[in-house]
C-alpha cells in the first residue's frame, strides 16, 4: 500500500504531522477521519503510526487506535456536502457488561477450549500450512499480509512454505488478484476482489483471555467454531464457519458478538485477521488454542 494512492489533499495532510505541542492529537483524529473512505482500520493505524514518527514525542499505540475508532462516526464521505458535520448513525450495539458477566459465569475458559479441541498442536512447531490447507482446500486465491501495509493476493500454492512467517490473512477467498478500492485504484485487498464469506472472525480484545474464550464458546452455539487463535498480544480470535449462511443472519450474529465486547471491524469481508500460527513482527507466535476442521471438511473445495 502506498500513501501516494490517496487523493492529493489527504496525502498532503498525512505528510504534515505537526510537532509536539502543535496539535498532534487533533491531527491524528482529523487525518483518520479523511482516511476511512480509502483504507480499513488496520491500514489507517499503520499509516498514522508511520507518519507521526519524529513529531517530538512518543505516541502510544492506544492514542492512534482511539483516533481511528473515534473518527469512524465522523468519517469523510466523498461527494457529500457539509462533511464537517456529518455523523454516521451507530450501526453496532454497545457492550452489555451484565450480559458479558452472565456469559463468563456459565462459559468455558481458555484452558477449557484447549481441552475441548479435537486437534491439538503441542510440539512447539508452526502448523500454519496444514491449518490453511484445511480451512481453504484446493488452490484458491488468498490475500496474506506480512504487515498491514505489505500484502499481496496469490494462489494457495504460491504462498506455500511462507505462511508461518506472516501475520495477517483475509479469512475469505479472493475472487481475483486485484480489485478497485473505494478510492478507485487497484489493490490486492478490497471488497471488489473479495469472494463470498467463508469465515466470520470474531476478535475479542476486552477482558481477560478467559472472558474472551467464554464469549467465543457462547457464540459457538449459533455458528460452528472452527478455530481459536491467540493474537500474540491481548486478544483471542475465533473463526466461525459461515459459508452459505444468509447475510441477515450473520449480521444478527455479529451484533450479538459486538454486544459481548467483540470488535465490529472484522465484519468487513476483506478485513485482515491474525494468521493461524503465524508470527508477529515482534517474533511472537500467534498460537492455536482450538481447532475443529470438521464443519469445513463437509463442504466442497473452495478452489476458484
Amino acid at each position: 500500500m502506498k500513501a501516494g494512492d490517496l487523493p492529493r489533499f489527504v496525502h498532503d495532510l498525512l505528510g504534515s504531522c505537526p510537532a509536539s505541542g502543535g496539535g498532534v492529537h487533533r491531527w491524528l483524529f482529523r487525518t483518520a477521519r479523511l482516511l476511512h473512505p480509502y483504507r480499513d482500520e488496520r491500514e489507517i493505524f499503520a499509516l498514522l503510526e508511520s507518519a507521526s514518527v519524529g513529531c517530538g514525542r512518543q505516541i502510544e499505540k492506544r492514542e492512534i487506535c482511539n483516533a481511528v475508532k473515534n473518527s469512524l462516526e465522523y468519517a469523510w464521505q466523498p461527494g457529500k456536502t457539509n462533511n464537517t458535520t456529518v455523523k454516521r448513525s451507530p450501526k453496532w450495539p454497545k457492550p452489555n457488561q451484565e450480559q458479558v458477566e452472565a456469559v463468563v459465569r456459565d462459559g468455558a475458559g481458555l484452558v477449557d477450549l484447549w481441552e475441548y479441541s479435537p486437534i491439538r498442536f503441542d510440539d512447539g512447531g508452526p502448523h500454519t500450512e496444514e491449518v490453511i490447507d484445511e480451512l481453504f482446500p484446493g488452490n484458491p486465491l488468498l490475500c496474506v499480509g506480512h504487515t498491514s501495509s505489505r500484502f499481496d493476493t496469490k494462489s494457495r500454492e504460491e504462498w506455500r512454505g511462507q505462511l508461518s512467517q506472516t501475520q495477517l490473512i483475509v479469512p475469505n477467498t479472493m475472487a481475483k488478484e486485484k480489485g478497485h478500492t473505494k478510492g478507485g485504484w487497484l489493490s490486492p485487498k478490497s471488497l471488489d476482489n473479495t469472494g463470498a464469506r467463508r469465515f466470520l472472525v470474531v476478535e475479542c480484545d476486552e477482558g481477560s483471555e478467559d472472558t474472551q474464550a467464554a464469549v467465543l464458546s457462547r457464540l459457538g452455539r449459533f455458528l460452528p467454531l472452527v478455530l481459536v487463535v491467540l493474537s500474540g498480544g491481548k486478544s483471542v480470535n475465533g473463526w466461525f464457519f459461515c459459508e452459505g449462511v444468509p447475510e441477515g443472519e450473520l449480521l444478527k450474529f455479529m451484533r450479538f458478538a459486538v454486544s459481548l465486547g467483540a470488535d465490529h471491524a472484522t465484519w468487513s469481508p476483506c478485513q485482515f485477521v491474525r494468521m493461524p500460527d503465524g508470527q508477529r513482527d515482534n517474533g511472537k507466535r500467534q498460537g492455536i488454542v482450538f481447532f475443529n476442521p470438521g464443519p469445513v471438511k463437509s463442504g466442497a473445495s473452495c478452489d476458484g
